[in-house]
């Protein structure tokens, strides 16, 4: 994944309990779905249990999958991981998306450079091997940046062999002013999510009395989190970075309930 890997198949093992009959003394077999990886104790005279562990063969995997250009979507994306990672059975990955503009445009934006120990997703196909996925990225004019919207564009072969429907998936936004685009940004993403057949995930209300914070500017929506960036160079809030944990635990806590169900 972003540097080499591949997909580990999803293996739910659901707490199962059976009781057959002890076998025979004329030589009765068992059946053939009583494995011999099973543990089996029986009395001389008693029924056979068989005992298949409930514990999952792998952590469920949440990728995080961003494009920031001056760090605000970036810092939202690291606390998401935090709250994520904090729910027992469940990994979160951050993820880049490939950057779309040449590097003497993004100098004379004065976009800092990127952090390397965060990999590049080079493939779309990569997404496939997440149990869930939370996509981070700035507004432009209310839509995602044009670098998500590259990347989305990129997945036609998973849409046409439908590898993504029904995975969970949400979105927090990073937007210049109050007025910029934080529920329309995330409001207008939901149609990538509706044709590959994912299942939209907002946070709604679940912050509690932080969602009501008034006394300072505040990004964020039922939608997902959110960062006001100002000019580039406001960072992001307490309440702004606890709600991106705040979403990292629900998310995961989601993904983990849809895999057991």
């Amino acid at each position: 994944m972003g540097k080499g890997g591949g997909c580990v198949p999803s293996k739910k093992k659901l707490p199962i309990t059976t009781t057959v009959p002890a076998a025979a003394e004329d030589g009765d077999n068992l059946p053939e779905s009583h494995s011999p990886t099973a543990t089996n104790a029986a009395a001389d005279d008693g029924p056979i249990t068989t005992t298949i562990s409930s514990e999952p063969a792998r952590n469920l995997k949440l990728f995080i999958v961003f494009y920031s250009m001056y760090g605000h979507v970036e810092g939202l994306a690291r606390r998401m991981k935090r709250g994520a990672d904090s729910v027992d059975g469940v990994e979160a990955v951050l993820y880049r998306v490939p950057e779309t503009l040449p590097e003497e445009v993004l100098i004379k934006m004065r976009a800092p450079p990127k952090d390397d120990s965060i990999p590049v997703m080079d493939s779309p196909a990569e997404l496939a091997c997440a149990d869930g996925l939370l996509f981070g990225f700035p507004t432009r004019y209310g839509c995602m940046a044009a670098q998500m919207k590259a990347f989305f564009d990129s997945t036609g072969q998973l849409w046409r062999e439908q590898k993504l429907a029904g995975k969970p998936a949400g979105f927090f936004v990073s937007t210049g002013t109050q007025g910029g685009g934080q529920e329309t940004t995330a409001w207008t993403a939901i149609t990538q999510l509706a044709h590959h057949g994912m299942l939209f995930v907002p946070i709604g209300y679940t912050f509690g009395a932080g969602m009501f914070k008034m006394e300072t500017p505040r990004g964020g929506s039922p939608y997902g989190a959110g960062v006001f960036a100002g000019d580039g160079t406001r960072e992001p809030s307490d309440t702004e970075l606890a709600l991106a944990e705040h979403q990292g635990k629900y998310m995961a806590a989601i993904v983990k309930r849809l895999a057991w169900a």
